[in-house]
């Protein structure tokens, strides 16, 4: 008789959420006009799954935030203290128009909807999540990108006082920065991302403002983004300059190059870790692999 021995995080299958019930509770408390919930954004038919979406409490209290935590199940409360309004965000750097936005004026005056995304963290695990937001060209276009524009550089709040995790992990190059091509920038799939089920994103999910980009590994999903530059060359990422043996600039999703300390061809599904085959591109082949233009991912 094979015993299977629940993580510390897990919790009994017959207590998660089904997609169906959270969709019924979202649409309830939406007509009540809870202040947890934000106004009803319409689900883009163009994203969608071929895997059941990852259950609230899942993608609520796994994650990977540096700045709180190395320890994923400590994140949730760590970031309670963390203060997501007021914030702004300047967009600044080769751009005719810069600017800066308050989170309010994103959620208002921005076309905010809903994308069943695949997340694929370089750890070699997944979620499939409702994120809700706006297409990152929304915001550039405005911004009115220069000749000399080539890459977007993304910045994080860096906040010591309210995030533990940057007083104690040592010599990590805080803040944290990341970057892209303007084209993968410019891309249908970059996700500027305000909530999640639903609701305002949550601080440990990067609140109030992160990127979602599917077919990168999540590393490149920068959280709580205060700063976004238009540059002519190439910029330096975070985790590059941390561990460059490690971490690329690019860090598409690809199965057939392993980290260098362990493979990439499977991912584990939270919370129940099953094992599913890795896609390139992580299954988003069709909308990025032309802007690599055949070489190797």
């Amino acid at each position: 008789m094979l015993i299977r021995i629940p993580r510390g995080w897990q919790i009994p299958e017959r207590q998660a959420t089904a997609e169906s019930a959270y969709l019924n509770r979202r649409q309830i408390l939406a007509a009540m006009a809870l202040p947890s919930i934000l106004p009803a954004a319409n689900r883009n038919p163009q994203f969608t799954l071929d895997r059941p979406l990852t259950e609230e409490w899942a993608a609520t209290s796994y994650n990977n935030y540096y700045e709180f935590s190395t320890n994923k199940q400590e994140i949730r409360s760590l970031a309670k203290g963390f203060k997501p309004r007021p914030w702004t965000v300047e967009i600044a750097g080769a751009c005719a128009k810069p600017q800066v936005w308050s989170i309010e004026d994103l959620e208002t005056k921005m076309p905010i909807e809903e994308r069943l995304y695949r997340h694929r963290c370089v750890e070699a695990w997944a979620m499939a999540v409702p994120w809700m937001g706006f297409p990152l060209s929304e915001l550039i276009r405005r911004a009115e990108p220069q000749a000399g524009a080539k890459y977007v550089r993304f910045i994080s709040v860096n906040r010591p006082e309210e995030m533990p995790g940057i007083r104690y992990s040592g010599n990590y190059p805080w803040p944290y920065y990341e970057g892209l091509r303007l084209d993968e920038a410019m891309n249908p799939l970059a996700f500027l991302v305000t909530g999640i089920y639903g609701k305002p994103l949550p601080n440990q999910n990067g609140a109030p403002l992160r990127l979602a980009l599917p077919w990168k590994y999540g590393f490149k999903s920068i959280k709580a983004i205060v700063r976004i530059e238009l540059v002519s060359q190439q910029p330096e990422t975070f985790w590059n300059k941390a561990v460059p043996t490690e971490y690329g600039f690019f860090a598409n999703v690809n199965p057939k190059k392993p980290h260098p300390r362990w493979s990439q061809a499977v991912e584990q599904l939270i919370p129940n870790m099953e094992r599913v085959a890795t896609q390139p591109y992580n299954g988003y082949e069709k909308w990025v692999a032309a802007m690599y233009k055949g070489s190797e991912i």
